[in-house]
């Protein structure tokens, strides 16, 4: 049985592939080919609600919320955009809301990613991060409430 790598753990492996590279038209050639890999995003997910608002181009993110961890897919339509969301979801796909709040994702920096990105596409990966934060929060209240509410049925029925 596999066991799932901490979110640290992935970003290290992240920085390490990218430390690999001289240049930054090889990073970005890596980029763009980890947007390739990226699986298609099934059309019933390209809704106007799954729209990250604030990136210039065109990116869909959807997720999913499973034995109580946040799994995320995405599409867009600008590959070296594909290359960023699919870097995020290998990093923060498959663990806890609390995970995601915690984690810093200090591997963008790491990379120098925040100094080689257009303004304009440094933008659309905040837009990106937040969205994946938002959803994190999200799935962390509703679990709460849940368990909140299912605790409080299990006292009202003890007394």
């Amino acid at each position: 049985m596999s066991t799932q790598k901490t979110i640290a753990e992935t970003e290290k492996e992240i920085v390490e592939e990218f430390s690999l590279f001289d240049t930054w038209d090889d990073k970005y050639e890596y980029i763009i080919d980890l947007g390739k890999k990226l699986p298609v995003l099934d059309d019933q997910y390209k809704i106007n609600e799954n729209r990250v608002k604030g990136c210039q181009s065109t990116v869909w993110l959807a997720t999913d919320f499973r034995e109580g961890k946040v799994f995320f897919k995405a599409d867009s339509d600008a590959v070296i955009v594909k290359g960023l969301i699919s870097m995020l979801i290998r990093v923060l796909s498959g663990h806890t809301p609390q995970e995601r709040l915690n984690d810093k994702l200090g591997f963008i920096q790491d990379i120098g990613m925040t100094t080689h990105l257009a303004q304009t596409r440094s933008n659309g990966l905040l837009s990106m991060v937040k969205q994946m934060k938002n959803f994190a929060l999200a799935y962390k209240i509703k679990n709460s409430s849940i368990k909140d509410y299912e605790h409080g049925r299990a006292e009202t029925k003890s007394n």
